[in-house]
């Protein structure tokens, strides 16, 4: 599929996964489009920790009893250095980086025919701490986003997107 159906296709996805694996190839490409996004100042200050033990799948999802984490088969943490991006400044850019990662991965995961939903929101505060400690992410660094991965039960679709003229504007703001 090319990146135009990609991007098209993309969508959250909040429904069942089948048994079907994650072959560990598409989960590294998956990865690596991650890896690949751009990052403010080059800093790269997103790392992943790539899930594909039942056991701690199964551990996340008793703190988060989700069906897309209950029959997950792979899940990504995106883990944040929110260390300034250059010595000497205080500029961060640890969730423009996240967020580029994020959305590499999650246009990966389409373009392989799995499905994701993007979880930051749903593991903030106390379950993003207790899923830090069980990845052994360190204290100073931040668990940012979680997505789990596999094949959809079901066929999802994308939400309507507003028409494109109610979305840009040409050489100046006019809505």
């Amino acid at each position: 599929m090319d990146i135009f159906e990609t991007l098209a296709r993309r969508h959250s996805y909040r429904g069942e996964f089948t048994n079907a694996p994650v072959s560990r190839d598409d989960f590294v490409k998956i990865l690596q489009a991650g890896i690949d996004a751009p990052s403010g100042c080059n800093a790269q200050s997103t790392s992943f920790v790539a899930i594909d033990d039942p056991l701690l799948i199964q551990s996340i999802a008793n703190m988060l009893d989700r069906p897309y984490t209950r029959t997950a088969k792979a899940m990504i943490a995106c883990v944040c250095d929110k260390t300034p991006a250059r010595p000497g400044s205080e500029a961060v850019y640890y969730k423009e980086d996240a967020g580029a990662a994020v959305e590499n991965m999650l246009l990966a995961v389409t373009a392989l025919g799995y499905a994701t939903v993007w979880l930051q929101g749903a593991i903030s505060g106390e379950i993003a701490t207790r899923i830090a400690r069980l990845l052994s992410v360190p204290e100073k660094k931040e668990l940012l986003v979680l997505l789990p991965v596999g094949v959809p039960k079901s066929e999802g679709k994308p939400n309507p997107k507003r028409p494109f003229g109610q979305r840009v504007a040409f050489n100046k703001y006019s809505f």
